[in-house]
């Protein structure tokens, strides 16, 4: 994954923040469409992140603390876009891997990862770019 922080003019970014309730995530795929449009990303790229992006939310919203806040930080780098949502949650268990849900991550973003804070934020990192197809880079 290209991490590009701190260099500036490489490295657009957009935070979305919102109540961790499914009624609200419709918000993150208008994001997540209109951000992928602006990278020229084809109709099928755009579609299969919205999707990557509805069932990391989806994963996430069934551990989220009720109330509380689900962030998504758009990272468009030259031709990609890393998106990474993030709730706290009851738990603190990062998502299994070895899930179906996962395999759809994987399949529709290319590069998936996780990570647990020790407050128990749990966030979901996805990073597509243009042009590269379905499945791992």
């Amino acid at each position: 994954m290209s991490q590009i922080a701190g260099e500036p003019g490489n490295q657009d970014f957009v935070e979305v923040r919102l109540p961790a309730a499914g009624a609200y995530l419709s918000v993150l795929r208008t994001a997540t469409a209109g951000l992928a449009a602006r990278l020229d990303f084809t109709l099928d790229e755009i579609e299969d992140l919205r999707i990557a992006v509805d069932e990391a939310c989806a994963i996430l919203l069934q551990q989220a603390v009720p109330g509380s806040v689900l962030s998504c930080v758009f990272r468009l780098v030259e031709d990609s876009l890393e998106v990474t949502v993030a709730a706290p949650t009851t738990d603190g268990r990062a998502p299994e891997r070895d899930t179906f849900a996962w395999t759809v991550l994987s399949a529709l973003a290319g590069k998936v990862d996780s990570s647990v804070a020790d407050d128990r934020t749990v966030s979901i990192s996805l990073y597509k770019q243009r042009g590269a197809g379905p499945g791992p880079a």
